[in-house]
């Protein structure tokens, strides 16, 4: 639709054109109206005042609006890729008095954080002193699934074979692997990946001689049967600790070596799991 143009004039709010289409004539339209035409050499016979030929189509207007939905949708979808490329990685490591004592200056998930010290990375610690699995299962809602993770660590069994001794308020294999696959599943039903670890030593001997090897031994396997059937990452610290104290406890002390008391971590036994845990987390 070819509009002809042929005087126009600007005055006041109004611009006069005098234009026709198939022989009738159109004038007096809003001069806001015609700043939205795209202003273009055109076909016409006499000009006056500050104004400029123009010749326009519906089908131009059109371009024109499908041009400016284009630039904004584009402008869209570059906020959401940076929003999504400024997102930070959200690690959460799950766990006892082990993991609690880890958030410390120099525990082992302070090392963590201070290791991968970017904004590519947000580190937090969950743990709580003296937690079974269960216990990890019950407050999973709140100290988990609600901050959203991109992974999370789970670390525990400690206690799970300890407390039988010291205070009988252990659990059993079969409630341990019951209550452990139910936090995977509940996890990555919240869309994170999963991390597990082993329980280190309760007492640092050599050769099985610690009180509760074999039991400890019975729930690692268990984990890792846990891994294998979940496809997941296995940080394996009942076997790294072992052969580090066979190696490197000649004295065949019972804590001492990566331990302070044969369960929590010392200094080196911090550092010692933070270098594992980085390369599976980042």
């Amino acid at each position: 639709m070819i509009y002809s143009v042929s005087k126009i004039q600007s005055d006041g709010c109004l611009v006069h054109v005098k234009f026709t289409r198939h022989g009738i004539e159109f004038k007096a339209l809003p001069k806001k109206v015609l700043n939205w035409l795209p202003l273009i050499p055109g076909d016409f016979n006499q000009i006056s005042g500050d104004t400029k030929p123009i010749l326009t189509t519906k089908r131009m207007l059109m371009k024109k609006l499908i041009q400016t939905m284009a630039f904004l949708a584009t402008g869209c979808l570059l906020l959401t890729f940076m929003a999504m490329k400024a997102k930070s990685k959200k690690i959460i490591f799950f766990g006892d008095s082990i993991t609690q004592q880890g958030v410390q200056p120099g525990g082992y998930v302070d090392l963590i954080s201070k290791k991968l010290n970017s904004p590519a990375y947000e580190v937090i610690g969950a743990g709580i002193g003296g937690n079974k699995v269960y216990d990890l299962y019950l407050r999973l809602e709140d100290d988990v699934l609600n901050k959203k993770p991109d992974l999370v660590v789970i670390y525990i069994g400690v206690n799970d074979v300890w407390h039988k001794q010291s205070s009988h308020t252990g659990t059993d294999l079969d409630k341990f692997v019951k209550f452990y696959q139910a936090l995977i599943h509940k996890i990555q039903t919240n869309g994170a990946k999963v991390v597990v670890c082993t329980p280190a030593v309760i007492g640092e001997k050599k050769k099985g001689s610690n009180e509760l090897d074999a039991e400890l031994d019975t729930y690692s396997a268990a984990i890792r049967e846990l891994a294998t059937k979940n496809k997941l990452v296995l940080c394996d610290l009942r076997k790294l600790f072992t052969e580090y104290d066979l190696k490197n406890n000649p004295q065949d002390l019972p804590k001492g070596i990566l331990t302070t008391d044969g369960v929590h971590l010392n200094e080196k036994g911090n550092e010692t799991l933070a270098a594992t845990l980085i390369p599976l987390v980042k």
